[in-house]
């Protein structure tokens, strides 16, 4: 297979960045098809990117010839379904996150990718393709800093986008599942355990709205890992610099710092404000290159004859300790996994 003809479905901000970087960023692919149900927006996006084959709906797309594999980034409540009919129609399937929106949904995914073991299934965790956290997990690996004894991760959305988490909040599942997600993929990376135990809370600090959705605008975990680590995580959406993600591993031997400050680039401004540092705008721009490296990983995948590292157990496995984290946030008690 010279290239592989891709078909991405969803053009919302980070479905419109995965079709810009599949047409010109990713190697050995090329960008056959898109589908959305916006057909104005469907249309002028394709004719931007020179993408000949247009859809309104996936299962046209999953049938079509014209395409090997299927990038979704589409809402998550359609994730299971047309994962199921893209294998079914013998397409790879690339997914971003979640796997599904309850754990139930997670595993029909799961019995859908083991059906066909000759395609290549992988989930969207790009954090694990960020250069700097690729980095510092090679150091964890060759012990740096020793036995991993805690992990602590903050994921922040500025304020300024406080209306669509608003508006988003009654279908998001929750900032366990919506934000903590990732942090709880690269604890379980990180530490290469699993949670034993849980205690959560937050409040609606700020925005009394997302109490009608039992979710708070700023949450937090405490958890104890099956080799002991102290896994601590941060989800905000009022953080008022900016986008923030910052993450630490202290070992017995050492500390690794991730983005401890979130700075746009290696800029500092002097002006009569003082001195400062830009910070990044939105997850787009923090993590562009990942959002490259992990299509890139799945082109390579299905050209190589290999599978991922990350799998669809991977995206069950964090579905469920997000609902359990979501859980013990309502109930304010401890829970054993």
């Amino acid at each position: 297979m010279n290239k592989v003809r891709i078909g991405s479905v969803g053009l919302g901000r980070l479905g419109l960045q995965h079709a810009v970087n599949i047409a010109s960023r990713i190697q050995h692919a090329e960008l056959t098809a898109l589908c959305d149900l916006d057909e104005v927006k469907l249309n002028e996006t394709a004719d931007k990117l020179g993408v000949p084959y247009r859809f309104t709906v996936f299962e046209d797309l999953a049938a079509s010839k014209e395409v090997d594999a299927v990038v979704l980034v589409s809402p998550s409540a359609l994730h299971t379904k047309q994962i199921a009919l893209a294998m079914t129609a013998g397409k790879h399937v690339f997914s971003e996150k979640p796997l599904g929106t309850t754990v139930a949904e997670c595993r029909e995914a799961e019995k859908a990718v083991e059906a066909h073991p000759e395609l290549v299934f992988m989930l969207g965790f790009m954090r694990r393709f960020d250069e700097s956290y690729k980095y510092a997990h090679d150091k964890v690996k060759a012990g740096v800093i020793g036995r991993p004894i805690l992990f602590r991760s903050y994921s922040q959305d500025p304020e300024k986008f406080i209306d669509g988490a608003i508006a988003f909040a009654p279908h998001s599942g929750g900032q366990f599942l919506d934000m903590a997600v990732h942090d709880i993929d690269l604890a379980r990376w990180f530490t290469g355990s699993e949670p034993e135990t849980v205690y959560a809370l937050g409040g609606c600090y700020a925005h009394p709205e997302f109490a009608a959705s039992k979710d708070g605008d700023n949450v937090s975990c405490l958890m104890k890992f099956k080799n002991d680590c102290m896994v601590f995580l941060f989800a905000g959406r009022t953080a008022p610099h900016g986008y923030n993600v910052e993450t630490e591993i202290i070992g017995t031997k050492g500390i690794l710092r991730v983005a401890s400050v979130p700075q746009k680039n290696l800029v500092e401004i002097l002006d009569a404000c003082g001195v400062r540092r830009e910070c990044s705008e939105n997850f787009l721009e923090r993590f562009d290159t990942a959002y490259v490296n992990e299509v890139q990983e799945f082109v390579d995948c299905i050209v190589g004859g290999r599978k991922p590292e990350v799998t669809v157990y991977d995206g069950t496995r964090v579905s469920e300790i997000a609902y359990t984290c979501k859980a013990a946030f309502e109930s304010g008690e401890p829970i054993k996994f």
